[in-house]
């Protein structure tokens, strides 16, 4: 952002009790682009805040009624305006508790009479952070906001398993997460911009001043401003990657509910597959008492098949979920999940076993009869397998299970490549 744009969006709040250092002021900061309101005291500043609110605030700390340490703190404590950065102004002459200005809330000082130069420096580097930290503030709560829908999704996901309304809700939330994250992906490259050029501004001012005043060595060691820049481009650097994840993730949803196939159309069923299994990532994870479950693939050369793709992917879905579920019971500890397609006489088979405990012969003939479980109240509701059951038989196909006690469970579906084969 140029130095004429940046002013023109910056309005700067001066508060002094003389007449001369607020015209000194006024005239300093207007000539250079920047929109400037004026108080004379304490009072009449913290007025101005309730109705409008600067980039910047300019406090004189030597003022009658409420000094510039006591306004600076009721600016602090309001939420409202705890985020304005405040310099104190200060003679040279004068006697001030400057670690106390700082423990305040103020992020810097200047001194009286004013070094035009030095101050129009410090204004705009301190007006740069906040506008980067803004930006930062912003994409964060976005993706904040994202992560909470997706986790609405998935909660949605185990208490309805009803194929319809998932479809609608994926697909939702996909549409909702993809404009934020295209937004900050999108301004993360201006960011590295804006920041790479405040870097350069701040290494100009070193080149050029390379001896500046007793306060400014002394703020420039507390900073550490070799560690801030250094960190500043790790920073951009994870956001970045972060935002590419979200993307991939996003992408994965879109693919899972493909609710603009409706109809039956040819599709990749390993394509589903792999969308399926990143959408519960969370789940196949190490956690606190649990290993990491590992996904064995063994997939075939298979031919694009005929099918309804998001109620196939429903399919997909319920089978890992079951399996994931099964082995978290079991407490095993090399859970296992193995995924195995291959065709034969135009038909498709995808298998997913895994190494649990297995299931009863007396369980695994209910398996499939609607509002049937063996999870515990509120975490199944019975109807996932039945509704697999009901697509499969939709595309032409069948589902079975195998399983013995002792030796894991292993879920069978064949569909037709073609559909109306049988």
């Amino acid at each position: 952002m140029s130095t004429d744009m940046l002013a023109q969006e910056n309005t700067i709040l001066v508060v002094d009790d003389t007449p001369t250092n607020l015209q000194v002021l006024f005239d300093l900061l207007s000539e250079h682009g920047y929109r400037v309101a004026i108080a004379k005291n304490g009072e009449t500043a913290l007025q101005r805040l309730q109705t409008s609110q600067p980039s910047l605030i300019l406090l004189d700390v030597m003022m009658p009624g409420i000094d510039g340490f006591e306004t600076c703190q009721r600016i602090k404590a309001n939420s409202t305006t705890c985020d304005i950065p405040v310099f104190f102004m200060t003679a040279l002459s004068d006697s001030v508790d400057k670690v106390k200005g700082l423990s305040l809330g103020a992020v810097d000082y200047i001194t009286k009479p004013i070094q035009h130069e030095e101050v129009l420096a410090r204004i705009r580097v301190h007006l740069e952070l906040q506008n980067a930290k803004g930006i930062m503030k912003q994409r964060t709560q976005e993706l904040k906001q994202a992560l909470e829908n997706l986790q609405q999704a998935q909660l949605h996901l185990i208490q309805g398993e009803k194929m319809s309304a998932l479809g609608q809700l994926v697909a939702g939330i996909a549409h909702e997460i993809n404009n934020p994250v295209n937004f900050i992906h999108g301004n993360l490259t201006y960011v590295r911009e804006y920041l790479q050029d405040l870097l350069e501004f701040v290494s100009l001012y070193q080149y050029h001043y390379p001896h500046p005043v007793a306060e400014i060595q002394q703020r420039a060691k507390e900073l550490d401003l070799e560690f801030l820049q250094q960190d500043l481009r790790k920073m951009l650097n994870s956001m970045e990657m972060g935002s590419d994840r979200i993307r991939d993730l996003v992408l994965s949803l879109r693919n899972f509910s493909r609710l603009d196939e409706a109809e039956c159309k040819a599709v990749n069923i390993h394509e589903g597959m792999e969308n399926t299994l990143l959408i519960l990532q969370h789940r196949l994870k190490a956690k606190s008492n649990f290993p990491v479950i590992q996904i064995t693939r063994d997939y075939a050369q298979l031919p694009e098949i005929e099918c309804y793709p998001s109620q196939l992917n429903q399919v997909f879905m319920n089978l890992l979920t079951n399996a994931i579920d099964a082995l978290e019971e079991s407490g095993i500890n090399s859970p296992c999940i193995t995924i195995r397609t291959s065709i034969a006489d135009d038909w498709i088979t995808v298998a997913i076993a895994d190494n649990g405990v297995g299931i009863s012969e007396e369980i695994r003939h209910k398996l499939f009869n609607p509002f049937f479980t063996t999870k515990a109240i509120g975490k199944g509701t019975g109807l996932g397998l039945s509704i697999s059951y009901q697509i499969i038989e939709k595309h032409g196909g069948k589902i079975d299970c195998r399983s013995n006690l002792g030796q894991g469970t292993e879920f069978i579906v064949q569909i037709p490549v073609r559909s109306g084969t049988s």
